[in-house]
């Protein structure tokens, strides 16, 4: 099956014309040049001195090619290149293309389009590394016939340098042809002249080559090439590599990547937010495997090593106890340091730092009681660390299968892409070379086999006699040849797979065999379907029919991407024609992450714009410049550069975005309200105003909003707070108290008992698989999460801990009080099963009981009259609040508005202010504070109400949705009973109301 190529997409036509327009009015023509240098002539004694190479010749002026440039830019609403800036003898242009969009075919295209228009036949295009040096060379293989039958059957040549083949350096320069060269960056950067080069290390293409002539180089320079770069982040990311490439004497210099760093007079930009609105990449969907509730294991993440003055210190993810919980905290650590101390748990019994190792590359940890060591990145202890794996590689199967129910049918294969870090945990080899699987390699194959007997999926296969068979031929993996001959007893040699870097010589085989396969698992005829890659091997190559990624980080040492990751399978699908399908509803690449979806969806914007530039919720002067005036025929008239600019410092003006062109909420607000003020040269206008419009609202994204306008300083009502009413009630309840306990043991017992017996609920450690699509705006990127699923984890318990010390620890109870309580109750069996989540769950029901227990017998009393809470603390509070949210306008309460923090407290401040019996009132403010054994309680309105006959009454209510005692929790039952025996023993009482009726009827019977 071959791959077909459309040549009439508009965006790669777009991105061929923005490199080929620049030269409009280059006449076709070539330079000569003599392929003998004068030393080599001079060492002949007879020479055919017709022998001539053929080079590009540039004609066009510097003017000529700036109204070129910035006819382009302002076409594709990019800042236009300063005529200053412009040099002839160093052109230099950028084209920005999202990853999967084509930036290989549109530059191939181009070189041909540029062989076509003006003659220009020697191209070289430079690449950082082998991976992306065997996937430029695909390309070329695999789109010959297409561009033949485009091109009016062009003959052209290309091949990949190859110092030990000098003889295709003297044909690309005598070729009066199309002649393509790709060399990697590596094979010409290091020349005679560089400093470090003391060993005479200059790579051959340098020196000076008897057949030849000439040295290679400076038959290549003469030709005067154009000059593409793949991924010039990597192959120009160093002052020599620069130099390399200035070096080949190009005409022009175009630079193709999704994520340049430098981007010099940028042509056009195609970006991750552009690909996925125009549909031209898979819809991304992220699928997260965590845990919940397995901690019962010593858990070490060796993060992060630091060298300083004195002993190496080093950075370790622990779970650690505190206040009767266990978190995953990051801590540092030094020599001697005991973990056991530190974590506050026993399970970490042994594990004091002896040794903290901190040479580069080899940074490892040992322990003083303890065989074994830990190194940076890696992760001991963690008992769910495989079952997350396993899970993870049984729902990329499953989402695999989904998608085949679908997608078959429609002549479309779907293959999923497994990321590892370490050979040997997918492929093993026994000391006669036969080769087995891994742990990675058993457990596909056991979840393979499960899934596919359910009888949703018996559709998928016509005939299945051997399962075992058919589930080792779906999956193979892609690594290097150790070339290392291995010997077993019979002496006979054997070569085996091993980890990789993806920059060696034994990567290129790799590349190879993928790239071989490329085509050939697109077909149904091969059973491959489950591909497993090393990590190393993350750019260079891709496959249009990946649609789920699943990376199997080993300890967290992976160090691809997010990106990189998606960045395989990101091309559109192709169907057993080879013709490219699109839409988000047939190509969605589900990518499959250890960590929460909402984690990695933030991770890949920050990547997005740190590797691409692209600011995501920012304006710039030339965004607009692009938006079209009128099309007259052929003729397509823009805003451009001064316009987009004047509707830039407009926005700035009316406070719609800030200096840097962020947006702010006043422009969100206004879209929402469809309100939003423009220049009457652009409201003229209804087709650019609504592309304005448009465009902001897609800068916007969707984030909440709240009126900044609308925010307001509550400021103090001086009447009511000065007034001799509210200090009547201020006087009522501003006095302080103390409290104190007495309870009976016994009967706390039994009651520790009986909350066990009735709340306590333990489960075994949890998987939670959850799924979540992404959209990709110029606001920033968007999760919504589609599903959820929970199941419990096999978490098996070897030895459990001292619980007896552990909730003496946490409680302050006895050890014999926690005796009785534990061999009480019915659920001390619960313990086995989760025995972490057994411990914490009794902490908090023992002192929740404990804490409920003695309100009983709790007694308040009035500290004296010296403590209390001053009136004058009103002047000093900062109140803010918004005037559609939570404020309500007051003329009874301390402050000019009421702040809420409900609907029921919003409904009781309108009623005070209607009712004519309450002549002032006060929302206590935050730092009114009651002392409770659960805590502090601060209660929520103090009022004053006067009768008929001007007899005042002083109370204090706590607003509730309900004022039925079983409808409120019992924390909140204990506080409100502390609140009233507060109030009482300073002469005070307090209610509960829902609402004023409640007010009203308590008032009226007092």
């Amino acid at each position: 099956m071959k791959i077909k190529f459309e040549s009439t997409l508009d965006y790669q036509q777009d991105a061929i014309s923005a490199i080929t327009d620049i030269f409009k009015g280059q006449e076709v023509c070539e330079s000569n040049f003599t392929v003998f240098s004068p030393e080599y002539i001079a060492k002949q004694k007879t020479l055919d001195f017709k022998a001539l190479g053929y080079g590009n010749l540039l004609t066009l002026n510097e003017g000529k090619i700036a109204e070129n440039m910035q006819a382009i830019q302002f076409a594709n609403g990019l800042k236009p290149t300063d005529r200053k800036e412009i040099d002839k003898n160093n052109l230099d242009f950028t084209v920005e293309m999202e990853t999967g969009t084509g930036k290989t075919y549109v530059y191939l295209r181009t070189i041909m389009e540029l062989y076509r228009k003006y003659g220009f036949s020697k191209h070289i295009i430079v690449v950082p590394s082998i991976p992306i040096k065997e996937g430029v060379y695909k390309s070329l293989q695999i789109t010959q016939e297409h561009l033949k039958q485009l091109y009016a059957n062009v003959n052209y040549n290309f091949f990949i340098y190859d110092s030990n083949k000098l003889n295709q350096v003297r044909d690309f320069a005598t070729s009066d042809g199309l002649d393509i060269m790709v060399i990697n960056i590596q094979a010409f950067s290091k020349s005679f002249k560089d400093a470090s080069d003391t060993k005479n290390k200059a790579n051959i293409i340098h020196r000076y080559n008897d057949k030849l002539g000439y040295k290679p180089l400076d038959l290549i320079r003469n030709t005067n090439p154009v000059v593409f770069i793949d991924e010039p982040q990597k192959a120009m990311n160093t002052a020599l590599s620069k130099k390399a490439v200035n070096n080949l004497n190009p005409i022009a210099k175009i630079r193709f990547s999704a994520t340049h760093i430098d981007k010099i007079n940028v042509m056009y930009k195609l970006d991750a937010v552009d690909a996925y609105n125009k549909k031209l990449v898979k819809q991304i969907e992220v699928a997260s495997v965590q845990t919940e509730g397995a901690n019962n294991m010593a858990y070490i993440r060796f993060v992060s090593v630091k060298v300083g003055k004195g002993k190496p210190t080093a950075r370790l993810e622990l779970d650690v106890f505190s206040k009767g919980k266990i978190s995953r905290k990051t801590v540092t650590v030094k020599h001697n340091d005991d973990l056991e101390e530190i974590t506050g748990r026993e399970e970490y019994a042994g594990y004091i730092i002896n040794d903290i190792y901190a040479q580069e590359g080899n940074e490892y940890i040992d322990f003083t009681s303890r065989d074994e060591i830990i190194r940076k990145g890696e992760t001991i202890g963690n008992v769910d660390d495989l079952q997350i794996k396993r899970a993870m590689i049984q729902k990329t199967i499953e989402e695999h299968l989904n998608k085949e129910l679908i997608l078959n049918p429609q002549g479309i294969k779907v293959l999923s892409l497994f990321f590892i870090d370490s050979v040997a945990k997918y492929r093993l080899y026994d000391e006669e070379g036969k080769d087995s699987n891994g742990i990675y390699g058993q457990i596909f194959e056991e979840e393979y086999l499960k899934l596919i007997q359910k009888p949703k999926y018996q559709s998928l296969f016509n005939e299945i006699t051997d399962n075992e068979q058919d589930a080792s031929k779906v999956h193979n993996g892609y690594f290097s040849i150790d070339k290392k001959s291995k010997k077993s007893n019979k002496k006979e040699k054997y070569e085996c797979y091993k980890d990789t870097t993806g920059s060696t010589n034994a990567d290129e085989d790799t590349y190879n065999l993928i790239m071989r396969d490329k085509e050939k698992l697109l077909g149904f005829s091969s059973k491959l379907r489950f591909i497993f890659s090393h990590s190393a091997l993350k750019e260079g190559w891709d496959n249009p029919n990946v649609f789920q990624v699943c990376t199997l980080k080993d300890g967290g040492k992976s160090t691809i991407t997010k990106r990189q990751e998606i960045g395989r399978g990101l091309r559109l699908c192709v169907n057993q024609k080879g013709e490219r399908i699109y839409g988000h509803e047939v190509n969605t690449l589900t990518v499959m992450a250890s960590e929460s979806y909402k984690d990695f969806v933030d991770g890949l914007q920050k990547e997005i714009e740190s590797e691409t530039g692209l600011k995501f919720g920012i304006i710039e002067e030339h965004s607009f410049g692009k938006i079209v005036i009128n099309i007259d025929g052929d003729t397509v008239s823009h805003l451009g550069e001064q316009k987009s600019k004047d509707l830039h410092d407009f926005l700035q003006e009316k406070g719609y975005i800030d200096k840097r062109g962020k947006v702010q909420d006043l422009l969100r607000i206004d879209l929402k309200a469809d309100k939003v003020d423009l220049p009457e040269e652009i409201t003229d206008n209804p087709n650019v105003k609504k592309q304005v419009i448009s465009y902001l609202k897609e800068v916007s994204g969707k984030l909440d909003i709240k009126n900044s306008d609308d925010k307001k300083k509550v400021t103090v009502n001086r009447a009511v707070l000065d007034s001799e009413e509210f200090r009547a009630l201020w006087d009522k309840v501003k006095f302080k108290t103390t409290f104190s306990v007495d309870f009976d043991e016994d009967s706390l017992i039994q009651a520790c008992i009986t909350g066990l017996d009735e709340y306590l609920k333990v489960s075994r450690g949890k998987l939670h698989y959850s799924k979540a699509s992404v959209d990709i705006t110029e606001g920033g990127l968007i999760e919504t999460e589609t599903e959820k699923t929970t199941a419990n984890l096999e978490n098996g318990v070897e030895v459990l801990p001292d619980i007896v010390s552990y909730l003496q620890n946490e409680t302050q109870l006895t050890r014999k009080a926690i005796v009785q309580i534990l061999t009480g109750t019915r659920k001390l069996t619960l313990f086995k099963i989760n025995p972490q989540k057994f411990i914490e769950s009794c902490i908090d029901i023992i002192n929740e009981q404990m804490k409920m227990h003695i309100i009983d017998g709790i007694q308040y009393k009035k500290i004296d009259d010296t403590e209390y809470y001053s009136q004058e603390l009103f002047d000093n509070e900062e109140l803010f609040g918004y005037l559609n949210s939570n404020l309500k306008e007051s003329e009874k309460s301390p402050y000019e508005y009421v702040v809420y923090d409900s609907k029921t407290e919003s409904i009781l401040a309108e009623e005070f202010e209607k009712n004519s019996n309450i002549s002032v009132y006060a929302k206590l403010p935050d730092w009114f504070k009651i002392d409770t054994p659960l805590g502090t309680y601060n209660p929520d309105w103090a009022i004053l109400w006067k009768d008929d006959s001007e007899e005042k009454l002083f109370f204090v209510v706590e607003s509730k949705g309900s004022t039925g005692l079983f409808d409120l929790r019992p924390k909140e039952q204990a506080k409100i009973a502390c609140g009233k025996k507060h109030f009482a023993a300073i002469g005070s009482e307090m209610i509960v109301a829902a609402n004023i009726n409640d007010v009203e009827d308590f008032a009226l019977s007092s």
